[in-house]
């Protein structure tokens, strides 16, 4: 199951984690260097919540952002 939220479409995004030295030039340094780069995963807060869909209740894995704007309702 991909990390993707049924409501909004968030996914996992990619990146780069940059390594750095030196100190900055503001601080009196010659600058920051960038000694490497690794990919890394920016992955979205999903939660696995009951919601009502469609007037049936199932299980939906849906992003924080949606959750707190109130995008779904749950059953009471």
């Amino acid at each position: 199951m991909p990390r993707v939220c049924e409501f909004c479409g968030k996914r996992t995004r990619v990146g780069n984690h940059v390594t750095r030295r030196g100190l900055a030039k503001a601080k009196g340094g010659v600058g920051r260097r960038v000694t490497g780069r690794s990919k890394r995963k920016f992955e979205p807060n999903l939660q696995l919540v009951r919601a009502v869909v469609n007037g049936s209740v199932k299980r939906v894995r849906i992003c924080t952002r949606c959750l707190k704007s109130g995008k779904i309702v749950k059953p009471s």
